[in-house]
This record gives structure tokens, C-alpha cells and sequence, in this order.
């Protein structure tokens, strides 16, 4: 038996990106390499934890939440009538700010 992959044209990266989000706290569009991109599907969220005494972080009193990693996964396009383009962003303690680290266009 041999196993197919599919191909898909994704990339992985670790970019910085500015992301809007409603009142309640879900996300509406990502500004990414100078461009806005509006989402177009339900964002999926999900959180992941990570080795933080590992890290140089200093796990001191006020430091907020070290341990937990937040992530989106966003269906975004341009305009309403080009192809879906699916963003993977994370927040990760250690850094500042939303980066952007896996693009997956649709085929």
C-alpha cells in the first residue's frame, strides 16, 4: 500500500502581524505585509502549552499567563471574490504581539 500526500502550497514563517478583533474578543481582520485581510469564515482558537522553565522567562508574581500559547486559525481573502487563504497566528508569552507562522492557500 502506499500513502498519497495531497499537496497544498503552505509555508511556514515567523511573522509579526496586527490583528483587529470585535468587542468580543474574536478576530476580524490581519494586517500582513502592508495589506488588510479581512476574514472571511469562523475562526477556529485553540490553546497549546509550552516548556516555559525551559525558557528565560522569569515565572514572577504579576507575570500573567506563561504557560499557555494561544492560536487562531483564520480564513481570510483579499476581496469577496478571491481564493480563501487559511492564516495559522499565534501569541506566545515569550514574544510580543500576534505572529503569523504557517500560510495555506486553497486550491
Amino acid at each position: 500500500m502506499t500513502a498519497v500526500q495531497e499537496q497544498t502550497d503552505r509555508r511556514t514563517l515567523n511573522e509579526p502581524v496586527d490583528i483587529r478583533f470585535t468587542p468580543h474578543g474574536v478576530p476580524l481582520a490581519v494586517r500582513w505585509r502592508g495589506r488588510l485581510w479581512p476574514v472571511a469564515a469562523e475562526p477556529l482558537r485553540w490553546f497549546s502549552r509550552w516548556n516555559w522553565w525551559e525558557s528565560n522567562l522569569p515565572a514572577g508574581k504579576g507575570q500573567g499567563n506563561i504557560v499557555d500559547v494561544e492560536f487562531w486559525r483564520l480564513q481570510v481573502r483579499v476581496t469577496s471574490t478571491s481564493p480563501l487563504r487559511t492564516l495559522e497566528v499565534r501569541k506566545h508569552p515569550g514574544w510580543e504581539g500576534w505572529h503569523l507562522v504557517r500560510v495555506s492557500d486553497e486550491t
